[in-house]
């Protein structure tokens, strides 16, 4: 396989780690931009080294003008080209797409530890998909707006409504508009079919589930669906949204991230 033109983010730890560094794999509709909002300044300041990629099609890689064809397998490639490239195999931080990307990624190689935040359920999205359609007819409509940038003021509430917390003012969401983009029509049918992918060997490592209590998205009873596969800790986070690293709730989601990875034993 090619080796493609990746862009990623990159944030030092500050001071001296022994921690291995982290690197977060950004959801649909988004690019790795997104961590850099919060995420990558927190944890560098709690002593990770934090990388963030641009998968194939997103944000400054290669591929903007052939988007549609890249699918999860591609996205995975992605992943495991850069965790080739550092120096320690990194913890892995993945947001709903990227979450199941990470899956996907253990299926191939090892990691120290996973983070899955706000992740596809086992089953795939039809079914949210489908509950999204009945309770939410406008989504759809609003959501392909605000990835072209095109926002209104109906847009901005079903916005927030589906992917933030209820205590996010909408007009907030204007300064984050920068981080979004559409998503490959690809990767969005291969989300639609996970239930129906055949199990793959699962590695055993120290996991964590997060997500948040107000997620429409994907709620928080799902969650334990993959935890149990990954025999994984679970913690939801009070008031906070699908977009758990852009949510006014963020910093809530972090501190209990950085504590499970702080009471992992790295070794040397």
């Amino acid at each position: 396989m090619r080796a493609r033109k990746l862009h990623t983010y990159f944030r030092a730890a500050v001071g001296t780690t022994r921690h291995p560094p982290l690197l977060f794999v950004h959801g649909g509709f988004v690019s790795a931009s997104c961590w850099g909002e919060h995420f990558l300044p927190y944890f560098s300041r709690r002593g990770f080294d934090c990388h963030a990629v641009d998968l194939s099609g997103h944000g400054l890689s290669e591929g903007r003008e052939r988007l549609d064809a890249f699918g999860l397998d591609d996205f995975t490639d992605d992943v495991a080209q850069v965790a080739a490239s550092l120096e320690r195999p990194p913890v892995l931080i993945g947001h709903s797409m990227g979450a199941a990307i990470v899956e996907r990624f253990l299926e191939r190689r090892p990691a120290p530890a996973a983070v899955l935040l706000s992740p596809v359920p086992v089953m795939g999205t039809l079914a949210s998909t489908m509950k999204l359609a009945l309770t939410e007819p406008a989504f759809f409509t609003e959501v392909t707006r605000a990835s072209r940038g095109q926002y209104t003021e109906k847009t901005l509430k079903v916005v927030r409504d589906v992917y933030y917390s209820p205590d996010m003012e909408p007009l907030a969401l204007l300064a984050l508009q920068r981080h979004f983009q559409p998503e490959s029509t690809q990767a969005v049918t291969d989300l639609s079919l996970l239930g129906w992918r055949l199990p793959r060997r699962r590695a055993t490592l120290p996991t964590l589930v997060v997500g948040g209590e107000c997620d429409t998205v994907f709620p928080p009873d799902l969650l334990h669906f993959t935890a149990a596969r990954w025999k994984a800790k679970v913690v939801v986070v009070p008031r906070a949204g699908h977009t758990i690293m852009l949510d006014v709730h963020w910093k809530a989601a972090a501190e209990r991230i950085a504590h499970w990875l702080e009471l992992q034993e790295w070794g040397s």
